[in-house]
């Protein structure tokens, strides 16, 4: 009996179920809603056209391949290779479906990064590739909703925000897009391993759908020899990105009261708080992944976003975006618990007790008295979780994706995502709408001020009727009027409540980092605001940095942190620089190491940090550290100098060192930076009396870049 003809059948099979899911309808209440649909005014091509493009032709019901009796093969039509014009990141080059691909699983993940589906699916791909790490590769096309994230270095920063590590391709043009006649975010499209297309999936699930069909094609194709093993040649950016103190901080919450400031260390999965000038405090979390309750070394967060601080100042609520819980950190016992969600998404939202309730993605959170509002990024509504009771409620959303006002029960919302009110109003941001809208507390009724619909979005100051925003998050109150983070436009805007007006404040509308006056500074995709007397705290995402807009004085600075050992982070949750260092020949004897890292040029150790530098062997009788094996300082003098008694025989000496270096004029942006050294050993009687090992710190590339 043939191998192949049992995926046949199934393949077949499965190209038309997973057609017929797929969601090509422009009207977003038509569809799945784990799926967003782009205008009509984006071209399309069917199957049809595809089926009568040549060599292009990839019909869903031509997906199966045949073999005869004797196995032999009778290739069937194939998918198009990706276009020449295109972009690549996580890859050391571009990839061709022809060559490298074939003999593969190909998923293709057709994605944008502001899209909360396309980021919900990212785990599921995870998996995947983890459960089929020799059958299957997943291949990222980005192609864009806004404007914004056409850019290459704006998908390069959502490759690192979100830790994704397959090859992504950047389909700037909607090439590839137009070519698999593809019409929603996220849409999967499978390829066989001779480069035939097998059918395509719109919507989350991704796991479910595709994991049983991936499992049967590993095994069948692997049966009959089609499989090649070979892993691609990666190369991932968070190898080139230098880790800063904060990675990607999404939201801050000033505490004036208190004098605290915290900052949603987001990609560090981990609250950082501070005082109101920078001095840290303490960390929240212990900087790994995870979904743990403790103290707040032990506890875990994964990718947390907003905050919320109780009346008393002792509990302060986090929105644990990637875990989809609400998390309390109790500031006087030191302590983290779990008030909300179950640790995975829903696809409907259904009231119950908040602990046994699913949610998705919270991105930020209100607290009015004993209500705690949610803005449910992921499912496009508001929850309220009644903190008395501990029963989490819809407020407002019928969980359909637009921009319908009305009873706050019936509208429609577009992944709410910051939060602002004056007690009696409610006003929150929808940036996939790139809209402002409130909900009048007292009437229920729920009102657009600034948006137009999913598909509207631009640059333009002026009135509410006119103006357009890019994907804004944060928001504000201050005296009165609405202070908006309009992300995708690099700016923070004022939005004014009586003149019915929007205006910028600052930022020119183009990515960077600059302080100064208004008109001449610099943000990257400012996502937080929170507001402390006359200072107004931003988290400046892609800058790695808080900054504060002094309102009176009509200025942008950066806040500088200091104490900067709360905010080290352990060897298995940094990136490290690993050094291995040529064998050396070295005597019988006392040998001194020496060990010199410079700093790039505008650089400096910082003295705010404690510099560590530790030293071992693997065999302690060949090789042992004489005095004191480690060495620490606040801002370090090179070079470090260790003294190694040596016997007959061979070894691997080690360091490991975690530093702290920051820009010379400007302390505000630092660097924290693990390296760890391996230098084996051969005793030679002609031997050298010193080892010197040199390295050189890398730069913040991008930062410099903009500088």
């Amino acid at each position: 009996m043939s191998l192949f003809r049992p995926v046949r059948v199934l393949l077949s099979f499965v190209a038309l179920a997973l057609i017929a899911a797929a969601c090509s309808s422009s009207n977003p209440e038509a569809r799945d809603p784990g799926a967003e649909s782009p205008s009509t005014t984006v071209a399309d091509l069917s199957t049809a056209d595809l089926e009568n493009d040549g060599d292009a032709a990839i019909g869903p019901t031509e997906a199966a391949a045949a073999w005869n009796g004797t196995f032999t093969y009778e290739p069937g039509p194939v998918v198009p290779d990706f276009p020449l014009n295109v972009d690549w990141l996580n890859v050391e080059r571009p990839l061709s479906i022809a060559q490298d691909l074939r003999g593969k699983i190909v998923l293709l993940d057709f994605w944008t990064q502001g899209c909360i589906n396309c980021i919900h699916v990212i785990p599921d791909l995870k998996r995947l590739e983890a459960e089929f790490a020799d059958e299957l590769v997943v291949i990222g096309v980005h192609w864009a909703k806004f404007d914004r994230e056409r850019q290459l270095e704006a998908v390069r920063q959502s490759v690192l925000r979100y830790g994704v590590e397959h090859p992504v391709v950047n389909d700037a043009l909607e090439q590839i897009r137009q070519t698999f006649g593809v019409n929603a975010w996220p849409t999967f499209v499978l390829i066989d391993p001779e480069s035939r297309i097998i059918g395509q999936h719109s919507g989350e699930g991704a796991y479910d759908v595709f994991g049983p069909v991936v499992a049967t094609m590993a095994a069948e194709y692997t049966a009959a020899g089609l499989i090649d093993p070979t892993p691609l040649e990666m190369v991932l950016e968070k190898t080139s990105a230098a880790p800063t103190v904060l990675s990607f901080p999404g939201k801050v919450l000033a505490d004036e009261h208190g004098g605290r400031l915290f900052v949603a260390d987001t990609g560090h999965h981990r609250i950082l708080v501070s005082d109101l000038d920078g001095e840290l405090i303490t960390a929240i979390g212990s900087g790994a992944e995870g979904a743990e309750d403790g103290d707040f070394e032990s506890a875990m967060f994964s990718r947390p976003q907003g905050m919320a601080l109780s009346e008393d100042g002792r509990t302060l609520y986090i929105a644990d975006r990637e875990n989809h819980l609400i998390r309390a950190a109790d500031l006087v016992a030191g302590t983290v618990t779990t008030i909300a969600g179950i640790g995975f998404p829903v696809t409907r939202f259904e009231p119950g007790p908040a602990i046994t309730t699913a949610i998705a993605s919270p991105w930020d959170l209100h607290l009015d008295g004993d209500q705690l509002f949610i803005a449910g990024a992921g499912r496009h509504q508001l929850w309220v979780l009644e903190l008395e009771s501990e029963y989490l409620d819809l407020f407002a959303g019928t969980g359909g994706e637009g921009l319908d006002d009305g009873h706050r029960l019936s509208s429609t919302l577009s992944q709410p995502s910051g939060f602002a009110s004056d007690g009696d109003r409610l006003w929150f941001t929808d940036p996939e709408a790139s809209a402002v809208r409130v909900v009048d507390l007292a009437t229920d009724e729920l009102t657009t001020l600034v948006g137009d619909g999913l598909f509207a979005w631009g640059d333009v100051d002026g009135s509410f009727d006119s103006a357009l925003l890019q994907h804004a998050i944060g928001i504000e109150l201050v005296d009165g009027d609405l202070i908006i983070a309009d992300t995708y436009n690099h700016t923070i805007k004022v939005v004014d409540l009586d003149a019915r007006t929007v205006e910028s404040l600052t930022g020119t509308g183009e990515p960077g980092i600059a302080d100064g006056r208004l008109d001449e500074a610099l943000f990257a995709e400012p996502s937080g605001l929170s507001l402390a007397g006359d200072v107004l705290y931003v988290a400046d995402t892609n800058n790695h940095q808080i900054r504060q807009i002094d309102l009176s004085a009509g200025r942008v600075s950066t806040l500088a942190f200091s104490n900067l050992d709360v905010a080290t982070l352990s060897q298995s949750t940094l990136q490290a620089d690993l050094v291995s260092v040529a064998p050396q020949a070295v005597a019988i004897g006392d040998v001194e190491l020496v060990v010199h890292y410079t700093v790039p040029e505008g650089y400096k150790f910082n003295d705010q940090g404690t510099f560590t530098m530790s030293v071992s062997s693997d065999d302690s009788s060949v090789a042992t550290v004489s005095g004191e094996d480690t060495y620490s300082a606040m801002g370090p003098e090179m070079p470090v100098r260790f003294t190694i008694a040596i016997a007959e025989g061979s070894t691997t000496i080690r360091t490991t060192s975690t530093v702290f270096y920051c820009l010379a004029e400007d302390e505000a942006f630092c660097l924290i930076r693990d390296v760890d050294i391996e230098i084996p050993i051969v005793v030679s009687g002609s031997g050298a009396s010193q080892i010197l090992v040199e390295h050189d710190l890398p730069s913040a590339d991008l930062l410099d870049s903009q500088l």
